[in-house]
This record gives structure tokens, sequence and C-alpha cells, in this order.
């Protein structure tokens, strides 16, 4: 895993995408040993609102905006905690879709040269492949959840990133304020 430093250089020369194409690790904010563990106990102004920007343009949406949009229900096992918990939110490849970033075979090559990069409020951030966001290229969700097990996130915020069929939650983001789509040529 790259620190935030190297992860930005990677970036800049785009090395990065050859590892994205390749399905291989992605970067991940780092924090010192032992502080992601305590993540749930770091303050942090909860999320209101989710800014996402594809190609440049941007729009800004409320969790009413959200509720309005077809949902999808993920059941996932938190790594942390050892318990079940059911995610109910808005599927990230549909939400993008809607913006500009949707993968059909005319557009399949810009999904496999792209990344996204997911915004906490806290902070934290995650970058994952393009195609590792979309439901036609997975088997297991990727979801903005809006509720957890029927009731409102409450002290994550108004949405969280929610990755299914991942051991640990390290790549989930609470408080998830912004998605930028950037696509590497």
């Amino acid at each position: 895993m790259l620190g935030v430093e190297e992860c930005a250089l990677a970036m800049k020369r785009g090395i990065l995408m050859l590892a994205l194409a390749l399905g291989a690790g992605v970067c991940v904010a780092q924090m010192p040993v032992g502080e992601h563990d305590h993540m749930a106990a770091k303050s942090s102004v909860p999320s209101t609102s989710l800014v996402v920007t594809v190609e440049g343009k941007t729009a800004t949406l409320s969790l009413a905006d959200l509720q309005a949009m077809p949902q999808t229900t993920v059941a996932v096992k938190n790594g942390h905690s050892g318990g079940k918990e059911t995610y109910t939110g808005v599927a990230v490849g549909d939400l993008l879709a809607r913006y500009g970033f949707a993968y059909e075979s005319a557009t399949a090559k810009r999904v496999y040269h792209s990344y996204v990069k997911a915004e906490g409020a806290d902070g934290y951030w995650v970058l994952y492949s393009g195609s590792e966001l979309e439901g036609a290229l997975r088997e297991t969700g990727a979801v903005i959840a809006l509720a957890v097990d029927g009731k409102p996130l409450g002290g994550e915020g108004a949405f969280k990133i929610v990755i299914a069929g991942e051991r640990k939650p390290a790549r989930w983001v609470r408080n998830l304020k912004a998605l930028t789509v950037v696509t590497v040529d």
C-alpha cells in the first residue's frame, strides 16, 4: 500500500493507471499505526451533501436527492465488529452513470482507465479503480449507503461508501462528502 505522497506522485506519472488496469492494489490514505482502529472515535462534522464530479462537471446532492433514486441493499460482515450489517442506498455504478460515467461496450475502455476518489469529511480518502465500482463487472456491490439495518447512519454522516465482499472495512469511507472520477489516457 502506498502512502499519500507516493500515491500522488504515482498519479502524476500515470503509473497508477497501469496498476488499476491490471486490477492491482489501490492507494489508501495512510494514518499512523493504530490510528485506523480509532477512526470511529475521531470527531468530524457529519456529511450532509455529496459532491459528484465526472469529467469536470460537478453535481451537489442532498440526502433527499439520493433517497429519490433507485435503492439497492448489500449485506456485509463488518470486519471490525464481526457483526452482520445490511446497508441500503444507491449503487455507486448507477450514481456515476447518472452523471456521465456509464459502463457500456463503447465506454468500457474509459471505465478501465479511470479511478474514483472517495473523500470523507474527516479527511480520510480512498482510491478505487473505475471498474471495481461498476456493478456490471463485479458480483459484490458497491453502494453509497444511506441507512444501516433500516436506520440512518447517524454519526457516520448522511453518506457512507460500502464495498461488499471486503474482509475489513478499511476502504469504506464514512461521512462521505465527495466522489471524483478521473480518467487517464
